[in-house]
């Protein structure tokens, strides 16, 4: 007797997909037909296993190769985890809606073994067919497919079961009968004709970064005058770029907001979180997100509400690394900044009091911005690049006189006196090394040139070497006046003051910047 074999029975997985061109369509899948139709590209990479593995397996990893990156040993397989991880708290619900994973690619190597008429005429849904044995490459998205593997493999450390997985829907598109070659040429249009977006921007949208957060609630908390109306500062910010141009209504972005955010929270070390993402479990020692968050908030808040004209002017105090460098100041009025250095509200007032916003060279050339050739003053170097020159020109300590800080007992530490190079004995005149006689020493005279010649947003040069002129007023005044820490030796002839030579700190203020301009003993600073 004979039988009859089954006709028109095509088996292997089925999909239901929607047609968008002659050779791909789009659909979902579950993750037990993902990780059955794709194998794990970390298996694939592992000789010891390709080794015991079937030939179909070994023939897909050749496959692979052809088209895909490497997981091992790089950053796109130290991503697989992290993936996994976050997948997995997206489907546990801790994440909210506030989650998403892109579609995945894949390639269907060869001929469809069938695909069915509309499901329902007129809605293009139709039924396809994949056969045992066909290869499928994911030619993007595999860094996703490996995470996917690594929760099917193994669920429970990722609280996950399988039940959950399986109920899980997947969204792909599916390219069918490419030659190798195109399917190269897709890998390479999607990562590489693509615009990488700047992390600084990136952190900028991420509303799980907690500087971002306070970053919006420092803007919302500012009320400002437009036009006699008053408006949250808010509107003002840009969140979709990374520099405001002069045709935008906004003033500053988001991302440099968040800049000045970060520093105020971790000091000089915020310059390399600027582009990080900053947890609330990260946060200086001893301190609690809801502490760290009532403090900082209202003091930016009243910094941006005090000196809004600076940015309504758009002056230099809305570029990124002047505010990440107003940050660090802004941080030493902080409970958990260090004792040593710690300032109150006053002296940051005093302190940011004394600076010009202008954007000009005189001021800014060299600390946060660049003149062109064109002799156009350019600040688009990074939080990273220029906010430790602007903090170091923005920043002093208070101190008694003597020495010592405000906050603290211990006596200023003076280091011991150094030969200078090439002289010995009691006669050799005391000093650093380079650095000529130490104050109260015979000195050569006046320096031929004022230091402030040099750009410092606390000083304008000014009459050539005859004097320099401070914010503290419009006189012109003498050089014994100026900020000595650039000139070749400490100047001590007649009429100076040694206070302000290099290691003295007779009183005022120590840890002086370059070219800073302290005001003078006989004349307060204006009100600005």
């Amino acid at each position: 007797m004979l039988l009859t074999m089954p006709t028109g029975v095509v088996e292997g997985t089925q999909l239901t997909v929607m047609p968008f061109r002659d050779d791909a369509v789009v659909g979902t899948l579950s993750v037990p037909a993902l990780v059955q139709l794709v194998p794990s590209p970390r298996t694939e990479e592992d000789p010891r296993k390709l080794k015991t593995a079937s030939g179909l397996v070994r023939r897909h990893a050749e496959l692979r190769a052809t088209v895909q990156r490497t997981l091992k040993s790089s950053q796109k397989g130290k991503n697989v985890r992290p993936y996994a991880e976050y997948i997995a708290a997206g489907l546990k619900g801790e994440l909210g809606a506030a989650w998403s994973t892109p579609p995945i690619t894949l390639w269907h190597a060869g001929p469809l073994a069938a695909i069915s008429d509309e499901l329902v005429p007129g809605s293009g849904l139709r039924t396809l067919t994949i056969a045992p044995g066909t290869m499928v490459v994911a030619i993007d998205g595999e860094t996703q497919t490996a995470a996917w593997h690594d929760l099917y493999d193994d669920p429970e450390p990722y609280g996950l079961t399988y039940p959950e997985l399986a109920r899980v829907r997947l969204p792909f598109e599916l390219y069918v009968d490419l030659a190798p070659a195109d399917a190269r040429q897709i890998f390479y249009d999607r990562n590489v004709r693509g615009v990488v977006v700047a992390k600084n921007l990136a952190m900028s949208m991420d509303q799980r970064d907690f500087g971002t957060r306070l970053a919006h609630r420092v803007a919302d908390s500012v009320k400002v005058d437009i036009d006699g109306q008053p408006v949250p500062f808010g509107r003002l910010v840009n969140a979709s770029k990374r520099q405001t141009s002069a045709a935008d209504r906004e003033v500053v972005t988001l991302s440099a907001l968040r800049a000045l955010v970060v520093t105020a929270i971790y000091g000089r070390s915020g310059l390399t979180r600027s582009a990080e993402s900053v947890h609330e479990d990260e946060l200086p020692a001893g301190t609690r997100p809801e502490e760290v968050e009532g403090f900082v908030v209202p003091l930016l808040a009243r910094l941006i509400s005090e000196r809004f004209p600076d940015f309504a002017s758009r002056s230099a105090l809305t570029a990124p690394a002047v505010l990440a460098g107003v940050g660090i100041a802004a941080h030493h009025t902080t409970p958990w900044s260090e004792a040593a250095s710690r300032i109150g509200p006053e002296d940051l007032d005093r302190l940011l009091g004394g600076i010009r916003w202008e954007r000009e060279a005189a001021y800014w050339d060299g600390v946060a911005a660049k003149t062109g050739a064109s002799g156009r003053l350019n600040f688009s170097g990074g939080v990273k690049d220029s906010g430790g020159r602007v903090a170091d020109a923005t920043s002093t300590r208070p101190r008694r006189p003597g020495g010592g800080s405000a906050d603290s007992e211990k006596p200023r530490h003076t280091p011991p006196p150094q030969v200078p190079v090439g002289r010995k004995g009691a006669d050799a005149p005391r000093g650093r090394p380079g650095r000529g006689p130490a104050p109260g020493a015979a000195g050569p005279g006046p320096p031929t040139e004022c230091s402030a010649r040099r750009a410092h947003p606390r000083l304008a040069p000014e009459n050539g070497n005859e004097g320099c002129r401070s914010r503290w007023g419009p006189a012109v005044r003498p050089l014994a006046d100026c900020a000595v820490r650039d000139v070749p030796h400490a100047h001590t002839g007649p009429g100076s003051d040694p206070s302000r030579a290099r290691g003295t700190a007779a009183g005022g203020l120590s840890s002086v910047p370059r070219f800073y301009q302290a005001p003078s003993p006989q004349r307060e600073p204006p009100v600005v």
